[in-house]
């Protein structure tokens, strides 16, 4: 049986020169492209384009990472403003709880029954009093109503 024998061909890639042997294939991305091989004669639409493409990818990027992060921060901030409320409506529903359980005793009930409805016991007497009214402050001018105006003051003060 006989063998196949391999054999390799190196072929030039068209248009490079005979200096460019053993040289980097990179160094043809480096070089400046001649007008006549260009895509585009004039760059200018290009980098327009370039620049329209990063400032939507910028805000295609804000909108996603962004304005959720800020979202984040104001839920955090509220959670902890509702966390404070919560805290206050069960204290407060404690504090109601307490006086349920406070009135739900025998004497409880006579004590919301004296405050609130004036309920007296058999042989109990109940006197109301009223408040003395307001002083007047609007008093003349002259000898003992400087004195009187002043003792007002005084006891207002304290």
């Amino acid at each position: 049986m006989r063998q196949a024998r391999a054999t390799t061909t190196i072929r030039k890639a068209p248009g490079r020169r005979a200096s460019d042997v053993g040289r980097s294939r990179l160094g043809d991305l480096t070089r400046p492209i001649a007008k006549a091989q260009r895509i585009t004669p004039n760059r200018r639409p290009a980098i327009v384009f370039g620049v329209v493409g990063l400032a939507i990818v910028g805000a295609i990027a804000t909108a996603l990472f962004g304005l959720p992060v800020r979202t984040w921060f104001e839920q955090e901030h509220e959670l902890r403003r509702l966390d404070g409320e919560l805290a206050e409506l069960q204290s407060v529903n404690a504090d109601l709880q307490r006086e349920v359980d406070r009135l739900g005793t025998d004497a409880g009930i006579r004590e919301a029954a004296r405050e609130e409805l004036g309920y007296t016991e058999p042989l109990e007497r109940r006197d109301t009093m009223l408040d003395l009214p307001a002083l007047p402050t609007d008093l003349p001018d002259g000898w003992p109503y400087r004195t009187v105006e002043q003792i007002i003051a005084v006891r207002g003060s304290g």
